[in-house]
């Protein structure tokens, strides 16, 4: 009764704060909570005729599929690695990002570099993937023309997987870094000035305040980052690699992932229910990952936990 008395007193003094948030919990009820029972689908044989709960058991033989069909082992270390890769790649240069943007001279220097480093995250995976057409394509690419120019042959890279590790990260870097170091310079910015006015009275140069002053201070953000980026580390961007690869079989040994993989095997077989086994499969090893991650984080340094 207390806590009934209690909600209702909440509720009546923060009523449009509640109003507030209840679109949010309305999006994440209706679509991240409620699709929760399409999980079953992993575990029936699925039938158009028969609805998601109405079509018959199939046990683990989705998941037996999915695992002999040979795949599973190279979509899920490719997925590992992409994403290692780009955590990596991503944190220091979003880092070095914020910190040059705060150490830049001027107002409108600053505003310009911002700018610049943020216009590529508005910029769809669409016109990215296109983007990158013509700059790589044999025939006509820019680059293939400026190596016949110089007299050098052209280079096949949608015929040869060598290359397109490196250009993944880079793409993803480059219409990322903007929005991600924002968070970075935030932080930044919101230390107390008199650290670094004091440290360069000490006689400190600027790289001696980055190291003692700002990247001390940004270490518990950077733990929260990095730990919902790991919670990530099994889920691939889609979009990422299959506006930029799309349907080139030449190159899915070394660029598709559990996402494209997925994507595939429910558009070519229609297969519903292999398909939600393997995204079932993702997700678990994503909650495995965040958990251990947390825990370990939680043993050495219970204040920069996520919970």
């Amino acid at each position: 009764m207390h806590s009934k008395s209690s909600l209702i007193r909440e509720w009546t003094k923060n009523k449009v704060l509640f109003l507030m948030v209840l679109p949010a919990v309305l999006y994440y009820f209706l679509f991240s909570y409620l699709p929760l029972a399409g999980m079953v689908l992993a575990f029936k044989s699925y039938r158009f005729d028969s609805g998601i709960f109405g079509s018959p058991w199939a046990g683990l033989r989705n998941f037996e599929f999915f695992f002999k069909s040979g795949k599973a082992w190279l979509i899920t270390s490719n997925t590992v690695v992409y994403n290692v890769a780009f955590i990596v790649s991503g944190l220091i240069l979003q880092l070095l990002v914020a910190i040059v943007v705060a150490e830049a001279a001027g107002r409108y220097v600053k505003k310009f570099m911002q700018t610049t480093l943020l216009f590529p995250f508005f910029l769809s995976w669409v016109v990215v993937g296109s983007f990158v057409y013509n700059l790589f394509n044999y025939d006509f690419g820019s680059i293939n023309g400026m190596l016949k120019y110089f007299g050098i042959g052209s280079v096949d890279f949608y015929g040869n997987t060598d290359y397109w590790e490196y250009i993944l990260v880079f793409f993803n870097n480059w219409k990322y870094i903007g929005y991600n170091s924002l968070i970075y310079l935030a932080v930044i910015v919101s230390i107390d000035r008199s650290l670094f006015e004091a440290a360069e009275i000490d006689g400190a140069s600027i790289f001696q305040r980055i190291r003692t002053i700002t990247l001390p201070l940004m270490i518990p953000t950077i733990m929260i980052l990095l730990l919902l980026s790991i919670g990530n580390i099994f889920r691939g961007n889609f979009d990422l690699f299959y506006q930029i690869i799309g349907n080139n079989g030449l190159l899915f040994d070394a660029t598709d992932v559990i996402d494209t993989y997925v994507f595939r095997s429910l558009i070519h077989s229609q297969d519903i229910g292999m398909s939600a086994a393997a995204g079932l499969y993702q997700s678990a090893l994503c909650f495995a990952i965040i958990m251990l991650s947390n825990f370990i984080v939680k043993k050495i340094q219970p204040d920069y936990s996520l919970f």
